[in-house]
């Protein structure tokens, strides 16, 4: 197995891990205070907040003078020898989350010539959720230019006998730990590790297995040509970016052997999907900036919702304080989220309204109180289903679920050289 493989890691050789550390930057996309609240905890310290875009400032007309900085502070952080490298390596953690469970992952490298986000792939990796292209120019706006990268990508594996990351947990004693520490803002806490070489070998090796088409074939039921081994948990859209950057990168060098350029890789965690830590919830809806009243019986009108008829598909909204529970009977998708989201792109491409995409039933609803809009809840997806439905059917609408609460998702530590 070469997709996922080791790399040089960069971590702080000297810094207040907790102000380093800060979470994915696709959250709190609502929630501009909490990014406030971040920048000031990490003011005038060594961070990775220095080093990311935040999307919540996307659409900001300083927009280009933040990725201008970002990159300017990843020079600089270079020059300054905040990094301490780590040749070769892969890093077993274990992030204690809020709640106190342990969720432990494996952080190395993802080869992108073995990744295809497009609906249909047969890839080693793939998407599993629908991938929207108009997200990735701004983000390769940041890694074009940019020295470093940080991940906030999340890669799971179906690995029900735990033989690739769980026998890491027994040995960690004797392993050189390079981080423990708590997470800001109810983040938890992280400690991390390095494997060792005949661990590395141990890990490519349970991946093989995985990988074995015979075995793939049995485990799902089916007769594929090509396994699907590593399915995106989080952080697609910045694994698309990679992809994209890197195939411009080759188009733009027809003459040269990108073999070996840090860019043709992404560093990335990967975590099994049965990991007791790990539990989908669904991405909720809010809408605002609409007609509440015309949204909801153009959506009655288009999706036969009934407060009373009973369907497996079903979305509870809320407008103006009222909350109704909605059965979804003309279906345009296997998922609930599927039909509430093919109906939104459509009214509001032809109505107007924006959209966001929310953790949290009571955050969205809050949030929808706010902004004088919608909120729609949707049930969670069972994560056991994930890989059977995206290698049948490909991807799933985009935001279907995520992988517990904003405060729990991957914080940014580690980090990576993508230039020569």
């Amino acid at each position: 197995m070469t997709t996922f493989t080791n790399a040089d890691i960069l971590l702080p050789a000297d810094a207040d891990m907790e102000k380093w550390a800060v979470v994915a930057c696709d959250q709190y996309t609502s929630e501009p205070d909490y990014w406030k609240e971040t920048a000031g905890i990490s003011a005038g310290a060594p961070s990775a907040y220095n080093f990311i875009l935040p999307e919540v400032y996307l659409e900001d007309s300083d927009v280009s003078d933040r990725i201008s900085k970002i990159q300017s502070s990843m020079k600089a952080a270079l020059d300054k020898g905040v990094f301490k490298e780590y040749k070769n390596a892969m890093i077993y953690l274990e992030r204690v989350q809020d709640d106190g469970k342990v969720r432990a992952g494996l952080v190395g490298c993802i080869d992108l010539e073995d990744y295809d986000y497009r609906k249909g792939s047969v890839s080693p990796v793939r998407a599993t959720e629908a991938t929207v292209i108009e997200r990735i120019p701004p983000r390769i706006a940041v890694r074009r230019g940019a020295e470093l990268e940080l991940p906030h990508i999340m890669i799971l594996i179906d690995d029900a006998e735990g033989k690739v990351i769980e026998p890491l947990a027994a040995k960690s004693a004797s392993f050189e730990k390079v981080y423990d520490f708590r997470l800001m803002q109810k983040g938890g806490s992280a400690r991390g590790w390095l494997v060792p070489e005949k661990e590395q070998a141990d890990i490519l090796a349970a991946l093989d297995e995985l990988a074995d088409i015979g075995k793939f074939n049995t485990k799902y039921s089916l007769n594929e040509k090509s396994p699907l081994v590593f399915a995106m948990g989080d952080g697609n859209h910045s694994l698309a970016t990679a992809k994209e950057f890197y195939e411009q990168l080759k188009k733009a060098n027809p003459d040269k052997d990108m073999t070996n350029h840090p860019a043709r890789y992404a560093l990335a965690e990967i975590v099994n999907l049965h990991s007791d830590a790990l539990k989908f919830e669904a991405i909720h809806r809010l809408v605002y900036d609409v007609d509440c009243e015309k949204l909801l019986a153009e959506l009655t009108k288009a999706l036969g919702t009934s407060e009373t008829e009973v369907s497996d598909q079903y979305t509870i909204c809320s407008c103006n304080g009222v909350e109704k529970k909605l059965y979804i009977h003309n279906k345009t998708s296997n998922l609930s989220v599927g039909s509430l989201q093919n109906f939104l792109d459509g009214y509001i491409k032809e109505n107007g309204g924006k959209i966001d995409y929310i953790h949290g039933a009571d955050t969205v609803k809050s949030l929808a109180e706010k902004h004088s809009g919608l909120s729609f809840v949707l049930p969670d997806m069972d994560k056991s289903q994930l890989f059977p439905t995206v290698i049948k059917d490909g991807a799933l609408p985009r935001k279907t679920f995520s992988m517990g609460h904003a405060e729990d998702k991957r914080f940014y530590i580690e980090a990576r050289k993508i230039t020569e």
